[in-house]
Order: structure tokens, then sequence, then C-alpha cells
């Protein structure tokens, strides 16, 4: 049975949140998963594994520099392993932005670093504002201002699906 390792990059928290959901989708299919913040990473055998997926979110149009870093250390192995990567991010709550295809933060990214993950997704994330602190809320509040999103100071609105996620878990359990 595969080893699947899971490693998340998360700043508020539902990056966890999705990959908790993903965790038991892929169990439900028989292989066991081994949930990994990022922050703990350098202290794992990645060539333990026989999946390695790794998920993150978005904050001001990127991912953390965490990620960055991660990958630039870990490319090799991660390329010779099944392997899948998804973004977090709230712009993918609009239909023409919420495919590994059209999510310009995505994208990009897979243009600065050196892995081209053999698996790709996209789920929207979560606008909270109430957790967020002052300066983050102002500043979200101006992106979403200008992107014609929500914007009053006590929304909290999910943009995940779900459905999507568990789709996406099934897919690896079978990769």
């Amino acid at each position: 049975m595969a080893k699947i390792l899971l490693i998340y990059a998360t700043t508020d928290g539902h990056t966890l949140e999705i990959c908790q959901h993903l965790q038991k989708a892929i169990e439900q299919h028989g292989p066991r998963v081994q949930l990994l913040s990022i922050a703990d990473a350098p202290t794992i055998d990645l060539e333990a594994f026989d999946k390695i997926v790794l998920g993150a979110s978005i904050r001001y149009g990127k991912h953390s520099r965490q990620v960055y870093e991660f990958i630039e250390r870990n490319w090799q192995i991660l390329d010779r392993k099944s392997n899948a990567f998804f973004s977090v991010n709230v712009v993918a709550r609009k239909p023409e932005k919420s495919s590994p295809e059209t999510n310009p933060y995505l994208l990009k990214f897979l243009k600065q670093i050196p892995w081209q993950p053999k698996q790709l997704e996209v789920f929207g994330g979560k606008l909270d504002y109430p957790k967020c602190r002052y300066w983050d809320r102002q500043m979200i509040r101006a992106i979403m201002w200008m992107t014609k999103g929500p914007t009053a100071p006590d929304t909290v609105v999910e943009y995940t699906d779900w459905n999507q996620v568990e789709a996406f878990g099934r897919l690896i359990a079978e990769m």
C-alpha cells in the first residue's frame, strides 16, 4: 500500500482544513496519509514516501517563502515520485480563474520553480475578515474592492468546493 505525505503551508488555517479533508478522502480508498506542516518538512525523510502532495495558500499574490525553499531543496526527489501540488486562493472564487490552466497565481508560481508537478489543482479559499489582523484586513479589503469582491469588515465567506477536494483526494489515491 502506498505511503503518502501531505505537506501544507497555511496562513490562516484553511489550507490545513482542506488537507484534513483530503486526508480523509484519500484514506477512504486505502492509502495511509501522513499530514505535515511545511515548517516540519526539513525533519522528514521524503524518500520514505511513495507519493508527495504539497498544498499552499496565497497571501498578497504569493505562496509563502517556505514553499519556494522546500521545492528548491527537494524538487529532484519530488520529480522521482508520484506527486501533486494544489494552491488555495480567493481569486479562485471566480469561475474563469478556478482551474490550474486559468489561475494566474498558480501559472506564475509554476514559472518560478524548477519542479513541474504531475497533478495540479486550485481550490477557492476562505475570506474571514474578523480573523485577520487589522492591516491584513485593510489590505485584503482593498484588493477585494479592486476585484469586485466582498468588503464588509464582518464578512466570512468560504469559497472551497468540498466535492472538488474529494475528487482530488480520489485522484491522489489512484495516481
